[in-house]
């Protein structure tokens, strides 16, 4: 295997031109979308030679396929649990009660009761083997949506509002608080950010590490938490929030000062939470590659997506369009 030192230097400019177009692109997205889009973009700058080639050449498709799972969770019955584990439900100290093996938490808890809650890092070992037998199978359609997909839900681990049942406010005055950390942050200051974080690494336990990232993102929110009320003490109503045009309608957000105060605050918290998205994107693409055997994937880097596969991928589009939106989770108190 190559070192790293022998391909990284030649793509650090690739890496930053491909990121301003992609963000001259993406404006009129929200954080689901955008973010998505731009973590599992740059996860393909994390790869070794023998992997970089088919990611780099399908890089358009791992970003915009990045943001699928999205567009089931309210359409498709059982989706939505997989992007979130409300895990403080299960008490003070969740992580120390929780088993890691699926099977054995449904003993403890139910299967009702996880699906209520959320499955998310069970989720994640799930869309991991799928890839891995894809790999070992050599089937490029497959390795491609599967790992544009199981970067979603891994990005979704990295999100701290994703992994608590206050997902989007412990009190009335914080509702809107998920949007705005995940979405207006990354919409004002996301062009700023760093998103080279080196070079994947094989995960000898990829349930454990997506518990791990599960935990690192738990411990964020009552930071988050305790920034913004901080800051509601010195913000009136009138500076909190503002109006602006997104295409042709008016949007109340929250306003930029209120914006740059809790971003401040956070002390580069979206940022890092981010960077560890887009690093543990590539050690887990790398980690299933490593496990089928690590295949030879240099026939297939000049291969286009199978004609069947794309008629199956707007049907399933079609599909998802054509659903009833499924209500959202109730909020907590």
């Amino acid at each position: 295997m190559l070192k790293s030192t022998q391909f990284f230097p030649l793509i650090i400019k690739v890496i930053v031109f491909s990121y301003a177009l992609l963000l001259a692109g993406t404006s009129g997205f929200s954080f689901g979308f955008s973010a998505h889009r731009i973590i599992n973009r740059m996860a393909v700058f994390t790869l070794p030679p023998e992997m970089i080639g088919l990611y780099k050449h399908h890089i358009e498709f791992l970003s915009e396929r990045s943001v699928d799972p999205d567009k089931r969770a309210h359409a498709v019955d059982g989706e939505a649990p997989r992007h979130y584990i409300d895990i403080d439900h299960f008490g003070d100290s969740p992580f120390d009660i929780m088993p890691r093996k699926w099977q054995d938490a449904v003993e403890m808890f139910t299967e009702d009761t996880l699906m209520r809650y959320g499955v998310l890092p069970w989720h994640i070992d799930v869309m991991m083997q799928r890839l891995t037998r894809a790999f070992i199978q050599n089937d490029m359609d497959r390795i491609l949506l599967l790992s544009a997909h199981l970067g979603h839900y891994i990005a979704d681990a990295c999100t701290p509002l994703h992994n608590t049942k206050f997902y989007n406010g412990r009190t009335p005055a914080q509702r809107g608080i998920h949007a705005f950390w995940e979405t207006r942050l990354v919409e004002l200051y996301a062009n700023s950010y760093q998103f080279f974080t080196g070079r994947a690494q094989y995960i000898p336990d990829p349930l454990e590490r997506a518990w791990e990232l599960v935990e690192i993102s738990h411990l964020k929110v009552d930071t988050i938490y305790m920034v913004f009320d901080s800051l509601m003490i010195h913000f009136p109503a009138d500076r909190m929030y503002a109006h602006e045009m997104r295409g042709q309608a008016t949007n109340r957000v929250y306003s930029r000062s209120f914006s740059a105060a809790f971003h401040d605050g956070l002390n580069g918290m979206v940022e890092r939470q981010m960077q560890l998205a887009v690093k543990s994107i590539g050690d887990y693409w790398f980690t299933a590659w490593v496990n089928a055997g690590q295949p030879d994937l240099t026939l297939m880097e000049q291969q286009k997506l199978s004609n069947r596969f794309l008629r199956w991928l707007r049907k399933e589009e079609r599909k998802w369009a054509g659903e009833k939106q499924i209500s959202e989770r109730s909020y907590s108190e």
